[in-house]
């Protein structure tokens, strides 16, 4: 598409990016982690095959490498920060206006959990979004 992927692509990208993030690790149990992890960690006797484990595990890492690199490409360290800062400033808001209790360790995980998918969300998409907002295109260099 020469326009670029349009709201519907951005938000393919962010519901892929909550997928990869909440597949990782969620507050609710139900994740990677504690599947194939947490056992290892708590000398517990873990379930499912460790093929599979391994196979998933590689396919998150893979997904993890592919939002990070493009999110590292597009809006580099200081653009990582400053949408860290936003959400930091999210949760203040949302703690602030009763939506989320401070002392809630599974409603802040969630809102931090969010907060990292928009994150990789933008850095998938801000190429596109800065091409339609400024008309520049970025471009990598080569050597």
């Amino acid at each position: 598409m020469a326009g670029g992927p349009g709201l519907g692509g951005i938000a393919a990208r962010t519901l892929a990016a909550l997928v990869l993030v909440f597949a990782t690790y969620n507050p609710e149990r139900v994740s990677y982690f504690h599947w194939a992890i947490a056992p290892l960690r708590s000398g517990e006797a873990t379930s499912g095959p460790a093929s599979l484990k391994f196979l998933l595990g590689i396919a998150l890492l893979g997904g993890w490498a592919v939002f990070l690199n493009a999110t590292r490409r597009s809006i580099g360290v200081g653009g990582a920060l400053l949408v860290l800062a936003i959400s930091g400033g999210l949760v203040w808001l949302l703690i602030d206006f009763g939506v989320v209790s401070a002392g809630s360790a599974r409603g802040i995980s969630y809102v931090v959990l969010v907060c990292t998918a928009l994150l990789l969300a933008v850095g998938m998409s801000w190429s596109h979004l800065s091409r339609k907002l400024s008309g520049q295109v970025d471009m990598d260099s080569t050597d």
